[in-house]
C-alpha cells in the first residue's frame, strides 16, 4: 500500500515539472518575431531631427577655445633688460627652425668687415659691418617690436635692438639718429634709424647682428648680402654651427661692391675724400700705446713701427710726433 502511494507522488511531481519546462521552452514563430522587429524600426525617429550639426560644431569649437593655452608673449622674457643679451642664464634649445621669409635688407651696402675673431682687436666681431654713409636709412630686417635704443661710447655707439616674432633679435650699431622708440612696433623694411660713425667706429658703417636668445648668429648664415636676399626661407639655428656662414663668397661680395659703388658714385667719392683728409701725423698723449694709436687711426702697429723706426715694444713719450702715412 505504502509503495503505491509513493509511486503516485513521484508521477504527480514529474508531471508538474514537465509542465513548467514546457512553458519555459515555448518559442515565438519566426513570422511573429519579424513583425515585431519591423514595428520597432518603424517607431524610431530620424536621427537628423535629434542632432543639429551646426550646433554641435559650435559647441566643440567653443569648448576647445576655452581649453587651449594662451599664446606665448615673446615680449616678456628679459624685455626690461638694458643688455644686448637679454637671455643670460636661460635655457636655449640646441636647434630651432626660424622662419626668415618675411625679410628686408637693413641697408643695401656691401660687407666691409665679416663676422668672426679679429686678431687686431683680440676679440670676436659678433656681427657684420655693412657699407653706408652717415645719414643713410637703416631699416628693420623683420617685423617686430623695438626692445632698446641706447648709447655705448666704447662699443656700439647709438644702437637699436628689435625683437621679432620669429624668435630672433637684430642689433643695429654706430647710428647717428633714432627714428623709433622702445616698445614701438615696426614692419620689415620700415626705417628705424640713420647710419653713422658713433662709438668704437673708424668710419661710417652699419654694425648688424642677428641673435637667437642671445646667441650671435653669423648674419651671413641667414643673408646672402652679395645678392641682397636670404639663402632660404627657413634658417635652422644650431649651437654647433651658428657662427658659420652659408655660401659666403668674398669674390661675390667684391663684385657686388663694384656694382654698388658704380650705382652710388657719390658714396665712393665721399669715401676717397675722407681718406685723403685723414691726418698724416699724430702727437703722442699720456697713456697712449702703439696698438691704441693704430686702432684709432686705421693703421697697423707694424706700419707705425716701419714709418717711425720703432720696435713693437718701444715706450712712447708724450709730445712725440708719429707718422701715420
Amino acid at each position: 500500500m505504502l509503495l503505491c502511494k509513493i509511486n503516485k507522488f513521484v508521477i504527480l511531481a514529474a508531471t508538474a515539472m514537465l509542465a513548467v519546462t514546457a512553458d519555459a521552452q515555448s518559442f515565438k514563430l519566426p513570422k511573429a518575431h519579424n513583425a515585431e522587429h519591423q514595428g520597432l524600426i518603424a517607431k524610431q525617429e530620424n536621427i537628423g531631427n535629434q542632432i543639429s550639426v551646426e550646433e554641435t560644431k559650435a559647441f566643440v569649437d567653443n569648448l576647445f577655445k576655452e581649453e587651449e593655452e594662451p599664446e606665448l608673449d615673446i615680449y616678456t622674457e628679459g624685455w626690461e633688460s638694458k643688455r644686448v643679451n637679454a637671455y643670460v642664464g636661460m635655457d636655449v634649445p640646441d636647434t630651432k627652425v626660424i622662419d626668415v621669409s618675411n625679410f628686408a635688407m637693413p641697408t643695401p651696402g656691401y660687407v666691409t668687415s665679416p663676422y668672426g675673431y679679429r686678431p687686431r682687436f683680440r676679440r670676436v666681431h659678433k656681427g657684420i659691418d655693412l657699407k653706408l654713409q652717415t645719414g643713410d636709412t637703416v631699416r628693420a630686417a623683420f617685423d617686430g617690436r623695438v626692445r632698446l635704443t641706447n648709447f655705448e661710447r666704447k662699443g656700439y655707439g647709438y644702437y637699436v635692438i628689435v625683437r621679432h616674432p620669429n624668435g630672433l633679435e637684430t642689433v643695429y650699431g654706430h647710428l647717428s639718429k633714432f627714428l623709433v622708440k622702445p616698445d614701438q612696433y615696426v614692419k620689415a623694411g620700415e626705417p628705424i634709424a640713420l647710419g653713422g660713425n658713433t662709438g668704437r667706429s673708424f668710419g661710417s658703417h652699419l654694425h648688424f647682428e642677428t641673435r637667437y636668445m642671445g646667441y650671435p648668429i653669423n648674419p651671413a648664415a641667414i643673408f646672402d648680402f652679395a645678392n641682397q636676399t636670404v639663402h632660404t626661407d627657413e634658417f635652422t639655428f644650431d649651437k654647433r654651427t651658428y657662427t658659420q656662414p652659408r655660401n659666403f663668397d668674398p669674390g661675390a661680395n667684391q663684385e657686388y661692391a663694384k656694382q654698388y659703388l658704380a650705382a652710388n658714385p657719390h658714396k665712393a667719392s665721399s669715401s676717397k675724400s675722407k681718406a685723403s683728409g685723414k691726418a698724416k701725423t699724430y702727437t703722442v698723449k699720456r697713456g697712449d700705446s702703439l696698438s691704441r694709436i693704430a686702432s684709432r687711426n686705421g693703421v697697423t702697429v707694424r706700419q707705425l713701427c716701419k714709418l717711425n723706426g720703432l720696435s713693437t715694444k718701444a715706450k712712447l713719450k708724450p709730445g712725440t710726433k708719429l707718422r701715420l702715412r
